[in-house]
């Protein structure tokens, strides 16, 4: 066999993967291949694979005897819509995907590129774990990877679709990168496994149960987007790229965009008389941000408050939301977590920020207080301080309490506030602040719920409005909702020069 000859079979057997019966049985669970998902992930033709002939190097337990080229992950780069990105795809059939010594150096390589090429990295997920006949070398292998995605955060973008099992150490570097996406029925991740959940805690429960995407995305928060099968998967991967940067010194790219009506006269019924009445905080952004461009983040998971991407005239924007149709729009410990982790993404990748506002404040009682509703909210207030990027806030109706302060307001940085004539802006709500203000008036009044009332009235035309706050400046300008979506796009195109230097630190401490 001539040289020639030898490099093109060699070529082909790399990519056999672990052979025809366990790339049938991949299909037959309903899961790609590794190869098929970059295909459907790259642009056509762009695929350049590295590290293709790799193999490990393990001699214990016969391990010499059971050699595949590539050793279980396929490495490289391409382009996404154009973009250069790399992408790392684990591969199941062979070793279940476990990873060793050189399949973590195959990864790192590609790591190590992105972050001198300012590119995203790109982790397609499905693997047994650490390769159990290779001991330490594999949780090596597994840290080697962790210090690079550390490194790499806030940096590069870094995104993880989880498309089969993620055990053990395998869950770190998915939890350290962006975003994580999982596949319903077919991925799943925890710590420990259901057997060894048995072992200790003696409870009876399957991997979906455990750690599937259900669990992940509405009550973990682990998981950001979730699909019902890997094309969806890969779509959604290809629409979060869409909105995001390559890196930290760079902006998201943004479309054409050639003006038009930019009143929204739908705006104007939205926000209910009764302030009582809860309305979908999603319909305002729609009507404000360009027609289908929201693309909504954490969706099912503490849904007291909405956050995702959109464009406005064009540009990419991220959106935190109060949302008045769940538990009032309150902010609680995961509604804090959930909106902080995505204003630190959105600062460092140079997102500017849109804040829509109507919080009665923080949600009490002792569930939250016991476990650290001071420290977690505390993560959104510090997030905000933080941010650099522009920050505009609108104030659909409720900003009472410290709530006011922590959703964006003017006294920790941000660039400009509106607010709509239902805006209330005050310490608490009318009948609160009246029970306390007022007690000996109504305790001594013959009828309490008539003078209850009285008082009422008199606290909230005084303080249940915006022009309290815009009389000091806190409030840039009081607007009508159907101007709302005219004046973002002018104050946005104001600030996009916006430019800060926070004090010289190696780094602050987030209340973590």
């Amino acid at each position: 066999m001539d040289k020639r000859e030898l490099l093109l079979q060699t070529r082909d057997k790399a990519l056999e993967g672990g052979g025809k019966a366990r790339i049938d049985s991949q299909h037959k669970k309903g899961k790609l291949t590794a190869r098929e998902r970059i295909h459907f992930l790259l642009d056509e033709g762009s695929f350049e694979e590295i590290g293709a002939f790799v193999q490990h190097r393990s001699k214990d337990f016969g391990m010499e005897n059971q050699q595949f080229l590539g050793d279980g992950v396929v490495t490289g780069y391409g382009t996404v819509n154009g973009r250069l990105v790399y992408v790392f795809s684990q591969d199941f059939t062979i070793f279940g995907g476990s990873l060793s010594e050189t399949h973590a150096e195959k990864i790192c390589k590609i790591m190590d590129l992105a972050m001198k090429n300012g590119a995203p990295v790109i982790g397609l997920n499905d693997s047994g774990g650490a390769r159990i006949q290779e001991g330490v070398v594999s949780l090596g292998g597994y840290a080697d990877i962790f210090y690079r995605n550390t490194l790499a955060s806030g940096v590069i973008p870094q995104l993880s679709a989880i498309m089969g099992p993620c055990a053990g150490g395998a869950v770190y570097s998915p939890a350290i990168t962006d975003y994580i996406l999982m596949v319903e029925n077919t991925s799943y991740m925890f710590v420990t496994g259901p057997n060894v959940v048995k072992t200790v805690t003696h409870e009876e429960v399957s991997s979906e149960d455990l750690g599937g995407a259900s669990v992940h995305s509405a009550k973990s928060g682990v998981a950001h987007f979730t699909a019902a099968n890997e094309v969806e998967c890969i779509r959604q991967l290809k629409s979060l790229l869409s909105y995001i940067p390559q890196n930290c010194e760079e902006q998201a790219p943004s479309l054409p965009y050639n003006g038009g009506e930019e009143e929204r006269s739908a705006l104007a019924n939205l926000v209910p008389e009764n302030p009582n009445q809860p309305y979908d905080i999603r319909e305002v952004i729609e009507q404000v941000a360009d027609e289908d461009s929201f693309f909504e983040v954490h969706k099912n998971y503490a849904e007291n408050i909405v956050v995702g991407f959109a464009r406005l005239a064009g540009r990419s924007i991220g959106i935190v939301a109060n949302q008045p149709a769940f538990l009032a729009g309150v902010l609680d410990i995961n509604s804090s977590k959930k909106a902080a982790r995505f204003v630190r993404f959105c600062d460092s990748f140079n997102i500017p920020l849109l804040v829509f506002e109507d919080v009665p404040g923080f949600l009490p009682g002792t569930d939250q207080e016991w476990n650290a509703i001071i420290t977690n909210g505390a993560k959104l207030l510090y997030a905000f301080c933080e941010a650099t990027v522009p920050r505009v806030t609108v104030i659909t109706r409720k900003a009472y309490g410290g709530a006011y302060d922590v959703m964006n307001s003017k006294h920790i940085g941000a660039d400009m506030n509106f607010a709509w004539p239902t805006a209330e802006i005050a310490v608490m709500g009318a009948k609160g602040a009246a029970e306390i203000i007022f007690k000996k008036e109504i305790d001594s009044a013959e009828d309490k719920a008539a003078a209850l009332a009285a008082k009422e009235k008199e606290y909230g035309d005084l303080f249940a409005n915006p022009y309290r706050a815009a009389e000091r400046g806190f409030i840039d300008e009081v607007i009508l909702p159907e101007e709302t979506r005219s004046k973002l796009i002018k104050a946005f195109k104001m600030l996009e020069n916006k430019a800060v230097r926070l004090p010289r630190k190696k780094h602050g401490n987030i209340p973590l």
